[in-house]
């Protein structure tokens, strides 16, 4: 067993335990330090993401979109539409039908810096709820895979966060250094894995529990939730052991097709014409504030800079926190692929997706809100089950809602199942097959974790368990990314498969190289 999986075991299960024990304990840690740094370093993560973004757009606008995330005569591995179905599942799948309805109203009624209500309130709702889907944090997760993919494919090292860091900064660092480095890079990605991936788990169980109650009339206690977490640890550990291109490929399929059913029921049996046009104006709208709103901090005004800390701070480094777990599964499923094409689908093709799930969904729950009946109130009195409500308003809202549970409950296996396999991949020297024994272990260390989380019922404590990872692992995303940069321009001097930069690096086969397991 290596290092890394050794003190990665140690600290997960001592949380998980701690979680168990003294939930409270352990959940008002982490709100603490999330509330330090957001006030602290908001102005840094604001611009870190935003930078993120301009690193994916020229590495797609120039020469170095040519380079090949594999060998240069290298076919894909996966087709398109189960890649991007893939990708879309493990990225933010769940989070859609969690926050669909609910946060383009929460913006509409309560915005930054207006009274709301008003039609210019619905139009830059859709703004900023763009904003926290979008571009940016799809680059967020383009910058964590693009690494891991470049160094793994292109230049066949191990699929570990560490190894950008080691190669990439061989002839600056001692080996003793770079090992420490790296080994603390390791741990510090599977902790920010496995509480982003316990947050966003007990998120999704609560709106599963609250589906459950509008179909079935089940209760809403945490006994309720306690078995839904059950049958969902089931599920993704027997996913997890059949791999990649069996259970999570099958179930990211079954999850692309029945979102696009619920899509199309809310879109054509709505406004469509409305929805359409509020779909096109959004697109306008982001695009041309998209400048703008990137560097907004919200300084001068005490409210809004309180909304911004509890909503698009809180969202950027949730995706940060994701960036390990999401980067490693992408980089994982997208051999063969151009970083061109990477960007294109990676980052262009999910942002137009979430614009239009926004659209109809935040669009139609505007209109409610406008011209209708009113949805806010429902909204606001229970966030998880704002979807819920919103289909009421629809024909076959049963059907709806069953089609919802159902949907929201796969996308939570399917992520949770990428989660344990990304997990055990990193503890296992960047395996790319990893031993299903280590895949159950990791899987009910999230369980435990995500129980903790659920035992406080708030949305809040799982969005603070979300993103208590990402701070710490930072730093470890800006140094992948110089060292990144330090070795891609070889490659692209040289025109072939990295001949020069395999003269410079470590030999990870030997236990006392600069790239040994740490």
């Amino acid at each position: 067993m290596n290092k890394v999986m050794i003190v990665a075991l140690a600290l997960c299960g001592a949380i998980a335990i701690w979680g168990v024990v003294a939930p409270e304990s352990m959940t008002g840690a982490a709100q603490g330090l999330v509330n330090y740094v957001l006030t602290a370093l908001d102005w840094f993560y604001l611009l870190l993401c935003t930078i993120f973004l301009v690193i994916m757009v020229v590495l797609a606008t120039t020469k170095y979109g040519n380079i090949k995330l594999g060998h240069d005569d290298e076919e894909p591995e996966f087709g398109t539409g189960s890649w991007v179905a893939m990708l879309f599942a493990a990225g933010m799948g769940s989070g859609l039908l969690f926050w669909g309805v609910a946060e383009p109203i929460y913006h509409f009624v309560t915005p930054p810096d207006t009274d709301g209500g008003t039609a210019l309130d619905a139009r830059q709702a859709l703004v900023i709820t763009n904003f926290h889907w979008g571009f940016h944090a799809w680059s967020i997760y383009g910058c964590c895979a693009l690494v891991i993919a470049y160094f793994t494919f292109r230049l066949n090292l191990p699929s570990m966060v560490s190894t950008p860091i080691k190669v990439g900064f061989k002839n600056v660092f001692s080996k003793s250094t770079l090992n420490t480095l790296g080994g603390t890079a390791d741990v510090l990605a599977v902790l920010s894995v496995v509480f982003g991936l316990a947050g966003s788990l007990a998120m999704g169980t609560l709106m599963v529990r609250s589906g459950m109650h509008s179909v079935f009339g089940t209760d809403q206690s945490v006994t309720m939730s306690l078995i839904i977490i059950a049958v969902m640890t089931v599920c993704f550990l027997l996913s997890a052991c059949t791999g990649v291109d069996k259970g999570i490929k099958i179930l990211s399929n079954i999850n692309m097709i029945t979102a696009v059913g619920i899509l199309l029921i809310v879109l054509f049996g709505g406004p469509t014409a409305y929805l359409l046009q509020v779909f096109v104006t959004s697109i306008g709208d982001y695009l041309f504030q998209l400048i703008p709103i990137s560097f907004k901090t919200y300084s001068y005004q005490e409210f809004s800079w309180n909304w911004f800390h509890g909503w698009t701070l809180t969202y950027l480094i949730w995706w940060l926190a994701w960036g390990p777990f999401v980067g490693i599964f992408v980089a994982r499923i997208s051999r063969g692929r151009t970083i061109r094409e990477f960007v294109i689908y990676v980052v262009g093709v999910p942002t137009i997706a979430s614009m239009l799930w926004f659209a109809t969904f935040g669009g139609a729950a505007i209109h409610i809100e406008m011209f209708g009946a009113g949805i806010s109130e429902k909204v606001f009195a229970d966030v998880s089950a704002a979807l819920f409500a919103f289909f009421e308003f629809f024909p076959g809202t049963g059907v709806l809602n069953f089609l919802s549970v159902c949907l929201i409950f796969i996308f939570l296996v399917t992520s949770a199942d990428s989660g344990t396999f990304v997990i055990s991949m990193m503890t296992s020297n960047g395996s790319l097959n990893p031993q299903t024994k280590l895949k159950l272990t990791w899987g009910l260390i999230i369980t435990g974790i995500t129980i903790a989380t659920i035992v406080t019922e708030s949305v809040t404590v799982a969005k603070a368990m979300a993103i208590t990872g990402a701070i710490p692992f930072t730093i470890i995303i800006m140094l992948q990314l110089i060292a990144f940069f330090r070795i891609v321009r070889e490659d692209h001097m040289v025109k072939e498969s990295s001949t020069k930069v395999r003269a410079v690096m470590p030999d990870f086969n030997k236990p006392d190289s600069a790239g040994s397991s740490s």
